[in-house]
Protein backbone atom coordinates (compact mmCIF):
# COMPACT_ATOMS: atom_id res chain seq x y z
CA UNK A 1 0.00 0.00 0.00
CA UNK A 2 2.90 2.02 1.05
CA UNK A 3 4.71 1.26 -2.04
CA UNK A 4 1.31 2.00 -3.84
CA UNK A 5 1.03 5.61 -2.88
CA UNK A 6 4.55 6.37 -3.21
CA UNK A 7 3.78 5.21 -7.32
CA UNK A 8 0.88 7.80 -7.08
CA UNK A 9 2.84 10.46 -5.34
CA UNK A 10 5.75 9.72 -7.90
CA UNK A 11 3.03 10.10 -10.55
CA UNK A 12 1.58 13.56 -9.12
CA UNK A 13 5.08 15.27 -8.91
CA UNK A 14 6.32 13.94 -12.43
CA UNK A 15 2.95 15.36 -13.73
CA UNK A 16 3.48 18.54 -11.89
CA UNK A 17 6.90 19.06 -13.00
CA UNK A 18 5.62 18.43 -16.55
CA UNK A 19 2.90 21.12 -15.94
CA UNK A 20 5.39 23.17 -14.78
CA UNK A 21 7.73 23.06 -17.93
CA UNK A 22 4.17 23.70 -20.31
CA UNK A 23 3.55 26.81 -18.61
CA UNK A 24 7.68 27.97 -18.40
CA UNK A 25 7.62 27.57 -21.78
CA UNK A 26 4.87 29.79 -23.49
CA UNK A 27 6.36 32.30 -19.86
CA UNK A 28 9.72 32.50 -21.60
CA UNK A 29 8.79 32.88 -25.70
CA UNK A 30 6.65 35.67 -24.33
CA UNK A 31 9.76 37.50 -22.26
CA UNK A 32 11.55 36.89 -25.83
CA UNK A 33 8.63 38.70 -27.74
CA UNK A 34 8.87 41.26 -25.03
CA UNK A 35 12.82 41.81 -25.50
CA UNK A 36 12.87 41.84 -29.09
CA UNK A 37 9.81 44.06 -28.99
CA UNK A 38 11.91 46.64 -26.60
CA UNK A 39 15.13 46.46 -29.25
CA UNK A 40 12.98 46.82 -32.39
CA UNK A 41 11.80 50.25 -30.94
CA UNK A 42 14.46 51.02 -29.22
CA UNK A 43 16.44 50.79 -32.37
CA UNK A 44 14.25 52.55 -34.74
CA UNK A 45 13.78 55.28 -31.86
CA UNK A 46 17.77 55.40 -32.00
CA UNK A 47 17.63 55.85 -35.82
CA UNK A 48 15.23 58.75 -35.77
CA UNK A 49 17.31 60.56 -32.98
CA UNK A 50 20.68 60.72 -35.00
CA UNK A 51 20.38 63.65 -36.99
CA UNK A 52 23.85 64.15 -37.74
CA UNK A 53 26.73 63.76 -39.82
CA UNK A 54 29.75 61.33 -39.04
CA UNK A 55 32.00 61.11 -41.87
CA UNK A 56 31.73 61.22 -45.09
CA UNK A 57 31.62 57.38 -45.83
CA UNK A 58 28.31 57.39 -44.52
CA UNK A 59 27.40 58.79 -47.63
CA UNK A 60 29.61 58.70 -50.43
CA UNK A 61 30.89 55.05 -50.33
CA UNK A 62 26.78 53.65 -49.58
CA UNK A 63 24.22 55.54 -50.78
CA UNK A 64 25.75 57.70 -53.21
CA UNK A 65 27.22 54.72 -55.04
CA UNK A 66 23.24 53.23 -54.50
CA UNK A 67 21.63 56.11 -56.38
CA UNK A 68 24.21 56.27 -59.28
CA UNK A 69 23.66 52.58 -60.08
CA UNK A 70 19.40 52.86 -58.98
CA UNK A 71 18.81 56.19 -60.93
CA UNK A 72 22.41 56.67 -63.55
CA UNK A 73 22.95 59.82 -61.79
CA UNK A 74 25.13 60.64 -58.73
CA UNK A 75 28.93 60.62 -58.36
CA UNK A 76 31.72 58.24 -57.89
CA UNK A 77 34.81 58.79 -55.81
CA UNK A 78 38.46 57.86 -56.56
CA UNK A 79 37.59 54.34 -54.75
CA UNK A 80 35.59 53.17 -57.04
CA UNK A 81 37.81 54.18 -59.91
CA UNK A 82 40.71 52.13 -58.33
CA UNK A 83 38.61 49.17 -57.47
CA UNK A 84 39.27 49.34 -53.91
CA UNK A 85 35.43 49.23 -52.33
CA UNK A 86 32.59 46.46 -53.06
CA UNK A 87 29.65 46.91 -55.07
CA UNK A 88 27.89 43.89 -52.47
CA UNK A 89 26.83 46.35 -50.06
CA UNK A 90 25.25 49.17 -52.13
CA UNK A 91 23.98 46.92 -53.92
CA UNK A 92 21.56 46.27 -51.42
CA UNK A 93 20.49 49.46 -51.23
CA UNK A 94 20.48 50.11 -55.04
CA UNK A 95 17.89 47.12 -55.35
CA UNK A 96 15.92 49.10 -52.45
CA UNK A 97 15.75 52.63 -54.42
CA UNK A 98 15.00 50.72 -57.99
CA UNK A 99 11.61 49.10 -56.02
CA UNK A 100 10.63 52.32 -55.04
CA UNK A 101 11.30 53.63 -58.29
CA UNK A 102 8.83 51.14 -59.85
CA UNK A 103 5.99 51.57 -57.22
CA UNK A 104 6.65 55.25 -57.48
CA UNK A 105 7.39 56.22 -54.24
CA UNK A 106 10.39 57.04 -54.77
CA UNK A 107 11.13 60.15 -52.37
CA UNK A 108 13.99 61.68 -50.93
CA UNK A 109 12.84 61.00 -47.65
CA UNK A 110 12.50 57.81 -48.24
CA UNK A 111 15.62 57.17 -50.00
CA UNK A 112 17.37 59.07 -46.79
CA UNK A 113 15.61 57.32 -44.01
CA UNK A 114 14.84 53.58 -45.32
CA UNK A 115 18.33 52.48 -45.36
CA UNK A 116 19.26 53.72 -41.83
CA UNK A 117 16.05 52.59 -41.14
CA UNK A 118 17.34 49.02 -42.14
CA UNK A 119 20.56 49.29 -40.08
CA UNK A 120 18.76 49.54 -37.30
CA UNK A 121 16.44 46.59 -37.43
CA UNK A 122 19.09 44.56 -37.94
CA UNK A 123 21.40 45.93 -35.18
CA UNK A 124 17.94 45.15 -33.21
CA UNK A 125 18.26 41.82 -34.15
CA UNK A 126 22.28 41.57 -33.39
CA UNK A 127 21.00 42.91 -30.06
CA UNK A 128 18.74 40.40 -29.51
CA UNK A 129 20.65 37.36 -30.28
CA UNK A 130 23.61 38.95 -28.03
CA UNK A 131 21.42 38.94 -25.45
CA UNK A 132 20.13 35.51 -26.02
CA UNK A 133 23.70 34.37 -25.96
CA UNK A 134 25.20 36.30 -22.68
CA UNK A 135 21.97 34.24 -21.08
CA UNK A 136 24.26 30.90 -21.64
CA UNK A 137 27.51 32.67 -20.60
CA UNK A 138 26.32 35.13 -17.58
CA UNK A 139 24.40 34.45 -14.41
CA UNK A 140 21.05 35.90 -14.25
CA UNK A 141 21.67 39.22 -12.73
CA UNK A 142 24.80 39.31 -15.21
CA UNK A 143 22.57 39.24 -18.12
CA UNK A 144 20.43 42.15 -17.54
CA UNK A 145 23.16 44.40 -17.21
CA UNK A 146 24.92 43.46 -20.01
CA UNK A 147 21.84 44.46 -21.71
CA UNK A 148 21.46 47.69 -19.91
CA UNK A 149 25.73 48.36 -20.86
CA UNK A 150 25.31 47.93 -24.06
CA UNK A 151 22.14 49.47 -24.80
CA UNK A 152 23.35 52.58 -23.16
CA UNK A 153 26.31 52.79 -25.18
CA UNK A 154 26.42 56.35 -26.51
CA UNK A 155 28.36 55.70 -29.86
CA UNK A 156 26.68 52.32 -30.30
CA UNK A 157 23.62 54.72 -31.03
CA UNK A 158 26.28 57.34 -32.41
CA UNK A 159 26.96 54.85 -35.21
CA UNK A 160 24.93 51.86 -35.57
CA UNK A 161 22.22 53.34 -37.76
CA UNK A 162 24.21 55.04 -40.13
CA UNK A 163 25.01 53.87 -43.56
CA UNK A 164 28.29 53.09 -42.68
CA UNK A 165 30.17 49.59 -43.77
CA UNK A 166 31.39 49.70 -40.24
CA UNK A 167 27.85 49.60 -38.85
CA UNK A 168 27.38 46.78 -40.61
CA UNK A 169 30.53 44.98 -39.69
CA UNK A 170 29.49 45.78 -36.28
CA UNK A 171 26.47 44.14 -36.33
CA UNK A 172 27.76 40.98 -38.49
CA UNK A 173 30.28 40.64 -35.58
CA UNK A 174 27.76 40.92 -32.93
CA UNK A 175 25.44 38.44 -34.75
CA UNK A 176 28.47 36.03 -35.06
CA UNK A 177 29.27 35.84 -31.70
CA UNK A 178 26.12 34.77 -30.73
CA UNK A 179 27.02 30.96 -33.12
CA UNK A 180 30.67 31.54 -32.02
CA UNK A 181 31.63 28.17 -29.75
CA UNK A 182 32.42 30.33 -26.48
CA UNK A 183 31.79 28.04 -23.11
CA UNK A 184 29.37 26.96 -21.96
CA UNK A 185 27.03 28.41 -25.16
CA UNK A 186 25.06 25.75 -26.69
CA UNK A 187 23.36 27.54 -29.53
CA UNK A 188 27.13 27.68 -31.73
CA UNK A 189 27.42 26.87 -35.05
CA UNK A 190 30.40 26.65 -37.32
CA UNK A 191 28.68 27.45 -40.28
CA UNK A 192 26.36 30.52 -39.40
CA UNK A 193 29.02 32.59 -37.40
CA UNK A 194 32.10 31.45 -40.49
CA UNK A 195 29.07 32.79 -43.15
CA UNK A 196 28.55 35.96 -41.19
CA UNK A 197 32.40 36.63 -40.58
CA UNK A 198 32.66 35.97 -44.46
CA UNK A 199 29.78 38.68 -45.29
CA UNK A 200 31.73 40.52 -42.97
CA UNK A 201 34.66 40.42 -44.70
CA UNK A 202 33.48 40.54 -48.34
CA UNK A 203 31.71 44.03 -46.87
CA UNK A 204 34.81 45.59 -45.14
CA UNK A 205 38.26 43.41 -45.54
CA UNK A 206 38.90 44.84 -42.30
CA UNK A 207 35.98 42.99 -40.06
CA UNK A 208 38.66 39.81 -40.51
CA UNK A 209 40.85 41.62 -38.17
CA UNK A 210 38.82 40.92 -34.80
CA UNK A 211 38.24 37.20 -35.90
CA UNK A 212 41.60 35.89 -36.26
CA UNK A 213 42.25 35.38 -32.94
CA UNK A 214 38.64 34.18 -32.55
CA UNK A 215 39.22 31.87 -35.61
CA UNK A 216 42.42 30.23 -34.22
CA UNK A 217 41.14 29.67 -30.96
CA UNK A 218 38.08 28.03 -32.38
CA UNK A 219 40.74 26.06 -34.43
CA UNK A 220 42.58 24.78 -31.25
CA UNK A 221 39.50 23.86 -29.13
CA UNK A 222 38.17 21.92 -31.79
CA UNK A 223 39.06 17.92 -31.85
CA UNK A 224 38.37 17.53 -35.75
CA UNK A 225 40.41 20.01 -37.00
CA UNK A 226 40.65 18.59 -40.74
CA UNK A 227 36.86 18.48 -41.19
CA UNK A 228 36.67 22.21 -39.69
CA UNK A 229 38.90 23.62 -41.82
CA UNK A 230 38.00 21.20 -45.16
CA UNK A 231 34.26 21.31 -44.69
CA UNK A 232 34.21 24.87 -43.34
CA UNK A 233 36.87 26.84 -43.33
CA UNK A 234 37.98 26.84 -47.17
CA UNK A 235 34.23 26.42 -48.59
CA UNK A 236 32.88 29.35 -46.76
CA UNK A 237 35.61 31.59 -47.54
CA UNK A 238 36.09 30.51 -50.67
CA UNK A 239 32.50 31.05 -51.85
CA UNK A 240 31.60 34.34 -50.49
CA UNK A 241 35.19 35.68 -51.79
CA UNK A 242 34.03 34.35 -55.09
CA UNK A 243 30.58 35.69 -54.93
CA UNK A 244 32.17 38.94 -53.99
CA UNK A 245 34.64 39.19 -56.86
CA UNK A 246 32.12 38.16 -59.82
CA UNK A 247 29.52 40.72 -58.02
CA UNK A 248 32.65 43.59 -58.30
CA UNK A 249 33.96 42.20 -62.10
CA UNK A 250 30.33 42.62 -62.97
CA UNK A 251 29.78 46.18 -62.20
CA UNK A 252 33.41 46.74 -62.65
CA UNK A 253 33.44 45.69 -66.43
CA UNK A 254 36.34 43.86 -65.53
CA UNK A 255 37.86 40.75 -63.45
CA UNK A 256 38.57 42.68 -59.87
CA UNK A 257 39.29 41.30 -56.56
CA UNK A 258 38.46 43.64 -54.14
CA UNK A 259 39.71 42.46 -50.84
CA UNK A 260 43.51 42.74 -52.36
CA UNK A 261 42.74 45.83 -54.11
CA UNK A 262 41.95 47.17 -51.01
CA UNK A 263 45.14 45.81 -49.08
CA UNK A 264 47.67 46.74 -51.86
CA UNK A 265 46.17 50.28 -51.97
CA UNK A 266 45.35 51.26 -48.72
CA UNK A 267 47.95 50.00 -46.70
CA UNK A 268 50.55 48.69 -48.81
CA UNK A 269 51.16 51.82 -50.89
CA UNK A 270 49.93 53.95 -47.73
CA UNK A 271 47.20 55.59 -49.50
CA UNK A 272 45.28 55.75 -46.47
CA UNK A 273 48.23 57.74 -44.77
CA UNK A 274 47.60 60.82 -47.03
CA UNK A 275 44.12 60.93 -45.27
CA UNK A 276 45.70 61.61 -41.75
CA UNK A 277 47.81 59.80 -39.46
CA UNK A 278 48.45 59.70 -35.62
CA UNK A 279 50.90 57.95 -33.37
CA UNK A 280 50.94 54.35 -32.19
CA UNK A 281 49.27 54.91 -28.92
CA UNK A 282 46.31 57.32 -30.44
CA UNK A 283 43.85 54.45 -29.56
CA UNK A 284 45.18 53.81 -26.45
CA UNK A 285 45.04 57.64 -25.13
CA UNK A 286 42.18 58.49 -27.58
CA UNK A 287 40.39 56.51 -29.71
CA UNK A 288 39.18 53.26 -27.00
CA UNK A 289 38.43 55.51 -24.48
CA UNK A 290 36.40 58.14 -26.47
CA UNK A 291 34.25 55.20 -27.93
CA UNK A 292 34.45 53.41 -24.55
CA UNK A 293 32.95 56.69 -22.80
CA UNK A 294 31.44 56.64 -19.17
CA UNK A 295 31.91 52.78 -19.77
CA UNK A 296 35.42 52.75 -19.34
CA UNK A 297 35.82 52.51 -15.90
CA UNK A 298 33.59 49.91 -15.86
CA UNK A 299 35.85 47.75 -18.34
CA UNK A 300 38.54 47.74 -16.73
CA UNK A 301 36.75 46.47 -13.30
CA UNK A 302 35.55 44.23 -15.39
CA UNK A 303 38.65 42.80 -17.23
CA UNK A 304 40.45 42.73 -13.49
CA UNK A 305 37.22 40.01 -12.19
CA UNK A 306 36.37 38.40 -14.93
CA UNK A 307 39.68 38.61 -17.19
CA UNK A 308 39.89 34.13 -17.31
CA UNK A 309 36.61 33.56 -17.18
CA UNK A 310 36.41 35.48 -20.48
CA UNK A 311 40.25 35.77 -22.17
CA UNK A 312 39.45 35.01 -25.23
CA UNK A 313 36.93 38.15 -25.71
CA UNK A 314 39.83 40.30 -24.17
CA UNK A 315 42.14 38.73 -26.39
CA UNK A 316 40.25 39.85 -29.38
CA UNK A 317 39.76 43.20 -28.24
CA UNK A 318 43.33 43.78 -27.22
CA UNK A 319 44.65 42.40 -30.89
CA UNK A 320 42.38 44.81 -32.76
CA UNK A 321 43.53 48.04 -31.25
CA UNK A 322 46.77 46.54 -31.46
CA UNK A 323 46.42 45.59 -35.38
CA UNK A 324 45.05 48.89 -35.87
CA UNK A 325 47.76 51.15 -33.77
CA UNK A 326 50.36 49.39 -35.95
CA UNK A 327 48.50 51.47 -38.83
CA UNK A 328 49.73 54.98 -39.48
CA UNK A 329 46.07 56.47 -40.27
CA UNK A 330 43.23 55.67 -37.16
CA UNK A 331 39.47 56.38 -36.78
CA UNK A 332 37.27 56.35 -33.93
CA UNK A 333 34.98 53.88 -36.12
CA UNK A 334 36.98 51.25 -37.03
CA UNK A 335 37.27 50.09 -33.84
CA UNK A 336 33.71 50.19 -33.28
CA UNK A 337 33.40 46.50 -34.07
CA UNK A 338 34.48 45.36 -30.22
CA UNK A 339 32.50 47.36 -28.36
CA UNK A 340 29.51 44.49 -27.57
CA UNK A 341 32.76 42.68 -26.54
CA UNK A 342 33.55 45.14 -24.01
CA UNK A 343 30.02 45.16 -22.86
CA UNK A 344 30.25 41.78 -21.62
CA UNK A 345 33.05 43.09 -19.04
CA UNK A 346 31.10 46.30 -18.11
CA UNK A 347 28.27 43.96 -16.88
CA UNK A 348 30.41 41.81 -14.72
CA UNK A 349 31.57 45.17 -13.23
CA UNK A 350 27.60 46.49 -12.65
CA UNK A 351 26.78 42.88 -11.11
CA UNK A 352 29.43 42.49 -8.93
CA UNK A 353 28.72 45.79 -7.23
CA UNK A 354 26.18 45.30 -4.78
CA UNK A 355 25.55 48.49 -2.48
CA UNK A 356 26.57 51.30 -5.19
CA UNK A 357 25.28 49.33 -8.33
CA UNK A 358 21.73 51.58 -8.88
CA UNK A 359 24.28 54.69 -8.24
CA UNK A 360 26.25 53.55 -10.98
CA UNK A 361 24.05 52.65 -14.04
CA UNK A 362 21.95 55.83 -12.86
CA UNK A 363 25.72 57.87 -13.57
CA UNK A 364 26.65 55.42 -16.88
CA UNK A 365 22.60 55.95 -18.01
CA UNK A 366 22.46 59.51 -17.87
CA UNK A 367 25.99 60.56 -19.06
CA UNK A 368 25.60 58.43 -22.15
CA UNK A 369 22.46 59.66 -22.65
CA UNK A 370 23.46 63.29 -22.68
CA UNK A 371 26.69 62.32 -25.26
CA UNK A 372 24.15 60.14 -26.98
CA UNK A 373 21.50 63.02 -27.99
CA UNK A 374 24.29 65.71 -28.23
CA UNK A 375 26.47 64.32 -30.47
CA UNK A 376 22.55 62.48 -32.69
CA UNK A 377 20.64 65.78 -31.94
CA UNK A 378 22.83 68.68 -32.50
CA UNK A 379 26.90 68.60 -33.38
CA UNK A 380 27.65 68.15 -37.11
CA UNK A 381 23.91 68.44 -38.48
CA UNK A 382 24.42 71.46 -40.73
CA UNK A 383 25.62 69.48 -43.70
CA UNK A 384 22.45 67.85 -43.12
CA UNK A 385 20.60 70.92 -42.56
CA UNK A 386 21.86 72.32 -45.95
CA UNK A 387 20.99 69.36 -47.95
CA UNK A 388 17.34 70.61 -47.24
CA UNK A 389 17.45 74.15 -48.89
CA UNK A 390 19.47 73.00 -51.58
CA UNK A 391 16.64 70.37 -52.64
CA UNK A 392 14.09 73.41 -52.97
CA UNK A 393 15.88 74.50 -55.86
CA UNK A 394 15.11 70.93 -57.87
CA UNK A 395 11.96 72.60 -58.98
CA UNK A 396 14.23 75.30 -61.09
CA UNK A 397 16.92 72.49 -61.71
CA UNK A 398 17.66 73.43 -65.50
CA UNK A 399 18.60 77.12 -63.91
CA UNK A 400 20.17 76.32 -60.06
CA UNK A 401 23.85 75.85 -60.55
CA UNK A 402 25.47 74.81 -56.90
CA UNK A 403 28.82 74.84 -55.56
CA UNK A 404 29.89 73.07 -52.37
CA UNK A 405 32.68 76.20 -51.51
CA UNK A 406 34.11 73.57 -49.11
CA UNK A 407 36.54 70.68 -47.90
CA UNK A 408 35.80 67.80 -50.19
CA UNK A 409 32.93 65.28 -49.31
CA UNK A 410 31.88 67.91 -46.66
CA UNK A 411 28.21 67.35 -47.77
CA UNK A 412 25.92 64.78 -48.87
CA UNK A 413 25.16 64.83 -52.69
CA UNK A 414 22.59 63.71 -55.09
CA UNK A 415 21.60 60.69 -52.60
CA UNK A 416 19.90 63.65 -50.65
CA UNK A 417 18.61 65.82 -53.46
CA UNK A 418 17.07 63.21 -55.83
CA UNK A 419 17.36 65.37 -58.98
CA UNK A 420 19.33 65.89 -61.39
CA UNK A 421 20.57 69.72 -60.07
CA UNK A 422 23.68 70.61 -61.47
CA UNK A 423 26.18 70.72 -58.75
CA UNK A 424 29.71 70.85 -58.05
CA UNK A 425 31.93 69.74 -55.14
CA UNK A 426 36.14 70.48 -54.94
CA UNK A 427 37.41 67.01 -55.25
CA UNK A 428 40.78 65.33 -53.71
CA UNK A 429 41.60 62.34 -54.89
CA UNK A 430 44.68 61.37 -53.69
CA UNK A 431 48.17 61.52 -55.87
CA UNK A 432 48.32 57.98 -57.61
CA UNK A 433 51.26 58.84 -59.73
CA UNK A 434 49.16 60.32 -62.65
CA UNK A 435 49.64 63.06 -64.71
CA UNK A 436 47.12 64.90 -64.80
CA UNK A 437 46.44 64.84 -60.85
CA UNK A 438 44.75 67.25 -58.91
CA UNK A 439 43.75 68.25 -56.14
CA UNK A 440 40.85 70.83 -55.87
CA UNK A 441 40.41 71.19 -52.38
CA UNK A 442 43.74 71.80 -51.62
CA UNK A 443 44.04 74.34 -53.88
CA UNK A 444 40.53 75.88 -53.54
CA UNK A 445 41.89 75.89 -49.55
CA UNK A 446 44.93 77.52 -50.01
CA UNK A 447 43.95 80.65 -51.91
CA UNK A 448 40.11 80.45 -52.21
CA UNK A 449 40.04 84.13 -54.03
CA UNK A 450 42.27 82.95 -56.59
CA UNK A 451 40.88 79.70 -57.10
CA UNK A 452 37.33 81.19 -57.55
CA UNK A 453 38.64 83.69 -59.92
CA UNK A 454 40.21 81.97 -62.15
CA UNK A 455 37.35 78.74 -62.24
CA UNK A 456 34.53 81.42 -63.00
CA UNK A 457 36.43 84.64 -64.78
CA UNK A 458 33.22 85.29 -66.78
CA UNK A 459 29.75 86.07 -65.48
CA UNK A 460 27.81 83.62 -67.19
CA UNK A 461 29.81 80.85 -65.68
CA UNK A 462 29.21 81.97 -62.26
CA UNK A 463 27.24 79.18 -59.92
CA UNK A 464 24.20 80.44 -58.56
CA UNK A 465 24.46 79.57 -55.09
CA UNK A 466 27.45 79.36 -53.28
CA UNK A 467 28.16 76.85 -50.38
CA UNK A 468 30.75 77.64 -47.18
CA UNK A 469 31.50 77.25 -43.79
CA UNK A 470 31.77 80.87 -41.71
CA UNK A 471 35.14 80.54 -41.51
CA UNK A 472 35.37 80.58 -45.75
CA UNK A 473 33.34 84.10 -45.66
CA UNK A 474 36.15 86.63 -45.33
CA UNK A 475 38.34 84.95 -47.73
CA UNK A 476 36.19 85.25 -49.99
CA UNK A 477 33.92 87.87 -49.51
CA UNK A 478 35.78 90.10 -52.29
CA UNK A 479 34.47 87.31 -54.70
CA UNK A 480 31.12 87.54 -53.26
CA UNK A 481 30.48 91.58 -52.90
CA UNK A 482 32.10 92.26 -56.76
CA UNK A 483 29.62 89.39 -58.34
CA UNK A 484 26.41 90.23 -56.61
CA UNK A 485 25.93 87.47 -53.93
CA UNK A 486 23.31 87.67 -50.88
CA UNK A 487 23.82 85.44 -48.01
CA UNK A 488 20.27 83.57 -48.22
CA UNK A 489 20.37 81.23 -45.36
CA UNK A 490 22.73 80.87 -42.28
CA UNK A 491 22.54 77.22 -40.44
CA UNK A 492 24.47 76.03 -37.23
CA UNK A 493 26.61 73.25 -37.90
CA UNK A 494 29.03 72.59 -34.63
CA UNK A 495 30.34 73.93 -31.51
CA UNK A 496 33.64 72.93 -32.57
CA UNK A 497 34.70 74.17 -35.47
CA UNK A 498 38.17 72.97 -36.73
CA UNK A 499 40.48 73.87 -39.58
CA UNK A 500 38.05 74.47 -42.56
CA UNK A 501 35.24 73.17 -40.66
CA UNK A 502 33.40 76.46 -39.29
CA UNK A 503 30.73 76.41 -36.49
CA UNK A 504 27.67 77.65 -39.43
CA UNK A 505 27.09 77.14 -42.73
CA UNK A 506 25.47 79.67 -45.38
CA UNK A 507 24.74 79.76 -48.72
CA UNK A 508 25.01 83.00 -50.66
CA UNK A 509 23.04 83.51 -53.85
CA UNK A 510 23.33 85.18 -56.96
CA UNK A 511 21.27 88.64 -57.11
CA UNK A 512 18.20 87.57 -59.51
CA UNK A 513 17.89 84.11 -58.87
CA UNK A 514 14.89 82.59 -56.78
CA UNK A 515 15.59 82.15 -52.75
CA UNK A 516 15.81 78.75 -51.12
CA UNK A 517 13.70 79.89 -48.74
Amino acid sequence: MDASIRRRSFGRKVDDEKTEEKEAEPTLGGEWLRIATFLVIFRVLNCFLVQSSFVPDEYWQSVEVAHRMAFNYGHLTWEWKEGIRGYGYPLFFAAIYKILHWISCDSVYLLIWLPRLLHALVTAFADFKFFQLVGQLEKPDDVKWTLFAHLCSWFTWYCCSRTLSNSVEGALTCLALAYFPLPPSKTHSSKKYLSLVALGTVIRPTALIVWLPLLLYHFWKEENKLRLVLQDYIPIGVSFLAFSTLIDSFFYGKWTMVQFNFLKVNVLDGVADLYGTFPWHWYLTQGFPVIMGPHLPFFFHGCYLAFRRHRILFVAIAWTIAIYSLLPHKEFRFIYPVLPFCMIFCAVSLAHMRAWRRAAASVLLASNLLLALYTGLIHQRGVLDIMGHVRVLCHKASEADVLFAMSCHSTPYYSHVHCPLKMRFLECPPDLGRPDYENESDRFNENPLLWLRTEYPHAPSLPTHLILFDVMEKKILAFLRENNYTKTTDLFHTHFPEGGVGGRIFIYERHGHASLE
